[in-house]
């Protein structure tokens, strides 16, 4: 690889059309960082991590579009096989351990910042001006707003009419708002009252910090919702803290315990403002869809083994008092040292393939 970009783009996925229109999905998300990348002029390392790919299906790589001429994006495929993920125990019921495979593309990265992120995706235009402005500070995380959009986008044509149809069509917002990190629940309308809000946070804080030891209020502060969707820190960093745990359960939970092993080791959260956001195109069959029958949620994680929140606050309290990481993986976490088949894209150059 001749330039060395600024940032890895991480995600995975497997053609097994999840949550219904996954190519198209996908292909929204791949255009988007093609459109926006050569817009800010950022050179960006695409990464798809391909998980246990369904042998009676194409490979991504041979289905979506690959970087357009003049493009800034390498795109870059690592297929991880079926004879790995049957090494988990609940293989049979978990077809994508999510934060595994993206511990796969975070070793692999060769830029010096790692988002890890979904392919349901878009970013808002000020999320991608920040990314280009080359500015991240090597000590900090950066979390951004997740606003979950109708799935009609998919239907709109060109990518800055998408964006717009996006910002019309906004079903809800997760995630903190920067400077209110210690306010949960509040309706969106409260924080248009801006001297309001501070003043709450204030009290907020005051209260934490008078009443409860530090290891407590810093796990309040944390954004962890959606966290999975948005995560991004320097690869150094991701070194450290030993990427994600590597559990053999269903993802949940699993991305926040990169923010509180991050946050235990004194890497600082940094919240983006709420325009700098990505855009989650809404699909069945995800932790989301089942808002109007929560029930449901029982049925679903039925059939995915995961963690609780208590376990994981607890554990993180222990972690963060006495300066630990989660010591959970083996030192070749991301199956650093097993040779996987890879297959690089760059604009006007031929497929380079590595086994």
């Amino acid at each position: 690889m001749e330039k060395i970009p600024y940032l890895s783009i991480v995600a995975t996925t497997r053609n097994d059309n999840h949550g219904g229109d996954l190519i198209e999905r996908t292909k929204c998300f791949l255009e988007g960082i093609y459109h926006q990348s050569a817009k800010y002029k950022l050179p960006v390392e695409l990464i798809i991590v391909e998980w246990n790919p369904p042998a009676d299906k194409l490979l991504l790589k041979d289905t979506l579009p690959q970087p357009p001429v003049g493009s800034e994006v390498i795109l870059h495929y690592v297929i991880v096989p079926e004879s790995i993920h049957k090494i988990y125990s609940f293989s049979s019921r978990l077809p994508l351990f999510q934060m595994t495979a993206k511990n796969v593309g975070i070793r692999r990265a060769s830029a010096p910042f790692v988002l890890c992120t979904n392919i349901d995706l878009l970013f808002s235009d000020e999320l991608f001006s920040f990314l280009a402005q080359k500015k991240m500070n090597e000590n900090s995380f950066y979390r951004a707003n997740r606003w979950d959009v109708k799935k009609e986008i998919l239907k709109v044509d060109g990518f800055e009419n998408k964006i717009d149809f996006a910002k019309k069509n906004v079903i809800k917002r997760l995630g903190k708002v920067k400077g209110n990190e210690y306010i949960v629940g509040v309706p969106d309308f409260f924080y248009a009252f801006t001297n309001v809000m501070k003043i709450l946070n204030f009290f907020m804080k005051k209260f934490f910090t008078t009443f409860y030891p530090p290891e407590v209020f810093l796990l309040w502060s944390l954004d962890t919702f959606a966290c999975g969707d948005f995560t991004l820190m320097s690869k150094q960093n991701w070194l450290k803290i030993e990427g994600y745990p590597e559990l053999d359960l269903y993802s949940i939970h699993i991305d926040s315990m990169g923010l509180i092993g991050a946050s235990a080791k004194g890497i600082k959260q940094e919240i983006l403002p709420r325009k700098m956001c990505s855009f989650h195109i809404h699909h069945e069959d995800g932790w989301e869809s089942f808002a109007e029958n929560p029930v449901g949620l029982i049925r679903f994680m039925e059939k995915r083994p995961g963690l609780d929140w208590y376990t994981v606050n607890e554990t993180g309290k222990w972690l963060v008092k006495n300066n630990k990481t989660w010591g959970l993986n083996k030192p070749d976490w991301g199956f650093a040292n097993e040779k996987l088949k890879e297959y690089i894209f760059e604009a006007d150059k031929p497929m380079k393939e590595i086994n």
